[in-house]
């Protein structure tokens, strides 16, 4: 596994992180307690040491879970974590992918973090992150104040923003990296969806902060876990992406320049974001020991060629006006989709 530093701290994350949402929630069809924490100590001896939740994944499951199996080995991880949904004013397990309300005043920051360090059985967070921020929150001069005390009070060691679909992201962390508050940001970012992503990855990159990029394999298009055929559960996050929009990626996918050389298909699409500059990290969706054996494994391949990278590029400009349709099918649910 190979390694990259956070500019402006102390971070260094491994090139493949581990995404908790997949082992958290029902959303990837991982339902098994058992095998989540068999999955999360099996990727810590595999080289992966940054392991990105969030205080809404499974109202609190998802740190929970990382407390039960790095609890003695706190010093070997970094533990990325997020707040900005009110998950106290609305207890309960959630159905369905809608959003809970958000909050961005000093007092549910400071109640959030409290909350995630009671649940992670640790003092400090590595990483603490926006979770799908508007604009009001990127320029909320309370909030930012407040997280520079929780940083000077040795509670949180960095700070980032988790952009979302769907409920703002190109100008919100365009916005962000132009004020510079934050340490890194998060996007989805892979063959199929480089826009807006490239667009923020290269401020990133000018301005020297670090991005990760999360579902790297555009919801199982590109590791071959996305049957056309199946039918998926309404818990299940592919059941709300729309359909004429994974046929026009599984044509993206037949036309990419990536098999074979030693490689799946899987790997090449994590190599692929971890050839932007920008981009530190990527937390693909880990559902099974083989999928993260085989991720993991990107960590130790070769780069990809110029001229791959090159064919991609071409391939995604010829798909794109097919590909420009929202995250999720808006007939399906009236209120937008928190991904990740």
């Amino acid at each position: 596994m190979r390694y990259r530093s956070f500019p402006g701290t102390d971070l260094e994350v491994s090139e493949v992180g581990f995404g908790v949402w997949s082992v958290a929630t029902t959303w990837w069809g991982v339902r098994d307690r058992q095998l989540a924490r068999r999955l999360l100590a099996e990727a810590l001896d595999l080289g992966i040491n940054f392991y990105d939740t969030a205080d809404v994944y499974g109202q609190g499951e998802g740190e929970t879970l990382l407390a039960e199996v790095f609890g003695d080995r706190r010093a070997e991880v970094i533990i990325a974590s997020k707040f900005g949904y009110d998950i106290y004013g609305h207890p309960g397990p959630r159905t369905g992918h809608g959003e809970l309300p958000q909050d961005w005043s000093a007092q549910h920051l400071r109640r959030a973090v409290e909350g995630s360090l009671r649940r992670l059985r640790t003092d400090y967070l590595d990483l603490y992150q926006l979770h799908n921020p508007r604009l009001e929150a990127i320029t909320s001069d309370e909030l930012w104040q407040e997280l520079g005390r929780l940083r000077q009070e040795g509670k949180i060691r960095a700070t980032g923003l988790a952009l979302g679909p769907d409920i703002g992201w190109r100008e919100e962390g365009l916005r962000a990296v132009r004020d510079g508050r934050a340490d890194m940001v998060q996007v989805i970012y892979n063959a199929i969806e480089r826009d807006p992503a490239e667009e923020i990855l290269a401020a990133c990159q000018e301005r020297g902060i670090a991005a990760a990029a999360r579902v790297p394999h555009a919801s199982g298009i590109l590791d071959g876990s996305y049957d056309p055929e199946r039918h998926f559960e309404r818990s299940d996050h592919r059941s709300h992406r729309p359909r004429p929009w994974m046929q026009a990626g599984l044509a993206v996918r037949d036309a990419l320049p990536l098999g074979d050389r030693g490689r799946t298909l899987g790997q090449a699409a994590i190599l692929l974001c971890l050839a932007n500059p920008a981009v530190a990290s990527v937390l693909p969706n880990i559902t099974s020991p083989e999928n993260l054996r085989e991720f993991a494994a990107a960590g130790e391949l070769p780069a990809l060629a110029t001229e791959e990278l090159e064919q991609c590029r071409r391939v995604w400009s010829q798909h794109r006006a097919a590909l420009e349709q929202p995250w999720s099918d808006s007939n399906n649910k009236p209120t937008p989709v928190a991904r990740g």
